[in-house]
């Protein structure tokens, strides 16, 4: 097998895995309402189906992310899938053999489950992803992976109302199980992990070895984590939004309710992959792209706030979704590139940590400001983003020195971390 093919089926497992977790999330969507009406539970309950997964995945993903720089990723990735295929026969079952409230909180503690598993996959991934490509392949890399991530989120609407039609309404919790063990294997099979080329620091110095690249790199570091958190919580929060409404506003379910969820979806997706093999190591690049981003998704969310016009809706949230597609790629190449390979699973997993708490803090948020006017769930949106557009002017600072290379002399360089001083590289580059 030559390399080229095998950093492609590489690349392949290494894919399979941030799809996966994200249907986690995102093929329950579509059947909350129907978890909502099958188990008797409030609107608050339901939405918990989606924070619990998410907030259980972002208190364990710092500890997976240390686990794995001592020990190892794969070691990590592997129990971690297993656990979250678990977790999905736990919900799948209770929801399937036990009396509603009694479901309700068995069905809740398997999202737990899986929400443990999945702290320990795909941000372990991403910095598997940093350890095996270099350069530029490494920004299409990660490009790549962001737009699996959205192709997910895509398919999964889509999936789980499928899904859901052909089988029962609680069979998607079995389809998180039967793909996880295609995932586990995968990697299992095909993924070589490079070889620890250090020894390992023990707990105490690892956690002070973290808090100084904090300490230097804070200022851009912290930035890039709040775009990604705000970038995630406005998302879920929109298609909560979007997926309560068309039931109870417009009357549409079924798949044709799973296309117009995988609209918004859609354009994220393709946005993060044109993205991803565009930016390479152009950090310039990036930051004028984040910023773009991030003022789509507020051109997008103003509208909102006064016209509600179900194909306007669907356009403005595709807008937010192409946003959002420039934004993420470019902060995880910053992240995935700001740490030497000993500390990058702490730092990715952090990242990971508070991009899932976005995701679980978004549909309760909207659930409870859906109970207001439209430009008060709105309008604090926008407030949020203007904010991540002025912190990142602030905070990002690149230079642009020319020459001429595919940025892999910061590697070469050995050093720890780009400071945000010391962010400059080429255009070309």
């Amino acid at each position: 097998m030559t390399k080229s093919k095998k950093k492609t089926l590489d690349l392949i497992a290494l894919a399979s895995i941030p799809f996966i977790m994200v249907l986690g999330n995102s093929m329950l969507i579509p059947i909350l309402p129907q978890i909502k009406k099958e188990l008797d539970i409030t609107q608050f309950q339901v939405s918990l189906v989606i924070t619990v997964f998410s907030f259980s995945a972002a208190v364990m993903i710092p500890l997976y992310g240390y686990l794995s720089d001592r020990f190892g990723r794969k070691k990590i990735i592997i129990p971690s899938l297993f656990l979250f295929a678990v977790g999905g026969l736990v919900a799948g079952l209770s929801t399937w053999l036990l009396q509603e409230q009694v479901a309700y909180w068995t069905m809740i503690a398997g999202r737990v489950i899986q929400g443990i598993g999945a702290a320990g996959t795909a941000p372990i991934t991403m910095a598997l992803v940093g350890d095996i490509f270099k350069g530029g392949s490494q920004s299409k890399a990660l490009g790549l992976i962001e737009a699996t991530n959205g192709l997910g989120k895509v398919v999964s609407p889509i999936l789980g109302t499928l899904i859901a039609m052909m089988f029962v309404w609680f069979a998607p919790f079995f389809a998180f199980s039967i793909l996880c063990v295609l995932s586990l294997v995968a990697l299992a099979f095909f993924v070589k992990e490079p070889p620890l080329t250090t020894t390992p620091p023990k707990f105490k110095e690892y956690i002070q070895s973290v808090i100084q690249i904090f300490k230097k790199e804070g200022r851009w570091l912290i930035s890039t984590f709040f775009v990604g958190t705000i970038g995630l919580f406005v998302l879920f929060g929109v298609l909560f939004y979007l997926s309560d409404i068309l039931e109870t506003k417009y009357q549409i379910n079924g798949l044709t309710k799973g296309y117009i969820l995988a609209v918004p979806l859609l354009a994220m997706a393709a946005t993060s992959y044109i993205t991803g093999r565009l930016i390479k190591k152009n950090f310039p690049l990036m930051k004028i792209l984040i910023v773009s981003g991030l003022l789509l998704m507020t051109g997008a969310l103003i509208p909102l706030m006064f016209l509600d016009q179900l194909i306007i809706l669907v356009s403005l949230l595709a807008l937010n979704g192409v946003g959002t597609g420039l934004a993420l790629p470019c902060i995880n190449s910053f992240i995935t590139g700001s740490v030497d390979k000993s500390k990058r699973g702490m730092i990715t997993s952090l990242y990971g940590s508070v991009r899932f708490g976005g995701v679980a803090l978004g549909p309760p948020i909207f659930g409870w400001l859906m109970t207001m006017e439209s430009w008060i769930l709105f309008g604090s949106n926008v407030v949020l983003v203007v904010i991540a557009i002025v912190w990142t002017l602030w905070a990002i600072q690149v230079k642009n020195k020319g020459g001429k290379g595919d940025g892999s002399q910061i590697e070469e360089e050995n050093q720890t971390s780009f400071t945000w001083k010391r962010l400059a590289l080429s255009k070309n580059e």
